[in-house]
């Protein structure tokens, strides 16, 4: 098993050990002050140098991370990760970052380099640095770093070194379990450097991708896919992810839409924006065409009281913890799952429909004691009858596992030529039509099925009631 930590870059700091503690505070707007700020490129060389100091992430292992005199590359000691066994009661795996407390002006390097070597050959998630558990604004990520038993130098480009004046983050890392085991590995010479002969940067957003969406007045989308790949003197093409302050974003018509610093896009009008980037004056490859559609008429309210609900998706209640709102299946084209967020209110968008499934096996819904399934529906491709869609429950059987023998499913047409409107349609439909659904007991999915031309829609308050 390997866990994935990508979430832990922003989660809550444990424990923090200052190496040494020094108070600074400086006012960055005063040009003169800005040279004050240590150049001091080293991180780890034997020991830490002055000022930094380590941090656990949240859930992490906090003794993970030790000093080492036995085990180094070079000098007397290093840096020492003992990932944890999966179930450890202390923690799921080792993550961490090593902060400097006052900041440094990082602007003469163009990378950060240390060695490394394992116990065994493993992939590490994460390591990086601009994590300093705050905003992470200058924050890079390099993934699925690949490790030996033999010491080896990694790079991680340093995207625009003009922006890190002040940087705190000096290094962080995160690993889980391999395979179900743990094992410990060793960082050492862990220096900023200016090596001269990264080339050839080359940013993105959006994976590179030129994307349309369509979308609404009131609705915002974040950005995602911000990497850019480096030539290094050995050949190899290096990509990090990189945090969307160090990029400079465009909107093509702020009317339509605007996009923050931090990579959030806002929708404020009627018709069509392109958003782009650039960075360090390098123009990204991939880009943001938004048509938007003007203002955003919700699905109807729902009337249930709450206490008679079992909700899957809603904002109006609390819903059940769900696996996926599309599982991807083999044989399904359908795109998309919980991506519009307009004004407080979450929607499903659904494209390229052909089935879909939602999931939400861990565990299933007892539904028993519920006498309606409800739904709404709006259509938005004018092509097709666009008359029916179908819906399909399915219960998992006692044991709960798909496929176990004991499952039970029936799949329904929602019927109604209203669904051709572009307008919400709601379907209140007893469960006792879905006929072939023997037991209610250990629901787990959802899933609809195109019929009569339907390929996009919106999809709001799934819920089960009575």
């Amino acid at each position: 098993m390997k866990i994935n930590n990508n979430i832990i870059k922003n989660s809550i700091l444990l424990g923090l050990t200052i190496f040494t503690s020094i108070s600074c505070e400086r006012n960055l707007t005063d040009d003169a002050v800005l040279s004050t700020y240590s150049k001091n490129p080293e991180v780890f060389i034997d020991t830490f140098s002055p000022n930094l100091g380590y941090g656990a992430f949240g859930g992490s292992k906090y003794s993970a991370f030790s000093v080492d005199t036995q085990v180094k590359y070079l000098g007397s000691a290093s840096m020492r990760i003992d990932v944890p066994e999966v179930g450890d009661a202390n923690g799921t795996y080792a993550g961490g970052v090593y902060i400097d407390q006052i900041g440094r002006n990082l602007t003469d390097y163009d990378a950060l380099t240390f060695w490394i070597k394992s116990s065994h050959g493993a992939t590490i998630n994460e390591l990086g640095f601009g994590n300093d558990f705050g905003l992470n604004k200058y924050n890079v990520t390099l993934k699925n770093v690949s490790v030996s038993t033999n010491w080896q130098k990694i790079t991680i480009p340093i995207p625009d070194a003009s922006k890190l004046i002040k940087e705190k983050g000096m290094f962080w890392y995160s690993e889980g379990p391999e395979d179900g085991h743990g094992y410990t590995f060793w960082i050492d010479e862990v220096k900023y450097e200016r090596l001269g002969t990264i080339a050839h940067p080359m940013p993105s957003i959006l994976d590179g991708v030129d994307t349309t969406q369509q979308t609404f007045i009131g609705s915002n989308i974040t950005l995602t896919g911000l990497t850019e790949t480096f030539n290094l003197v050995s050949g190899e093409n290096k990509t990090v992810s990189v945090a969307p302050s160090y990029y400079t974003f465009k909107s093509s018509n702020t009317n339509v839409a605007t996009v923050s610093e931090l990579g959030a896009v806002s929708i404020v009008g009627s018709g069509t924006a392109v958003i782009s980037a650039t960075l360090g004056g390098i123009t990204a490859t991939g880009s943001l065409t938004l048509n938007s559609l003007g203002v955003f008429t919700p699905a109807p309210t729902p009337t249930p009281n709450a206490a008679n609900v079992i909700s899957i998706f809603s904002n109006h209640y609390t819903n059940v913890p769900v696996d996926t709102y599309n599982g991807y299946w083999g044989g399904s084209t359908t795109q998309g799952q919980d991506d519009i967020h307009i004004n407080g209110d979450d929607i499903i968008k659904y494209t390229q429909l052909n089935y879909v499934g939602i999931q939400f096996s861990q565990p299933t819904i007892n539904a028993s004691l519920m006498t309606y399934f409800h739904i709404d529906i709006q259509v938005q491709n004018t092509t097709g009858l666009r008359n029916s869609i179908h819906v399909k429950l399915a219960d998992f059987g006692a044991n709960g596992v798909y496929g176990g023998g004991d499952d039970s499913e029936y799949e329904l047409a929602l019927n109604s030529a209203n669904l051709a409107s572009q307008n919400w349609v709601s379907f209140d439909v007893p469960l006792s039509n879905f006929t072939g659904l023997i037991n209610r007991k250990h629901l787990a999915q959802v899933v609809l099925v195109s019929a009569s031309g339907i390929t996009d829609v919106l999809v709001d308050n799934i819920f089960l009631h009575n």
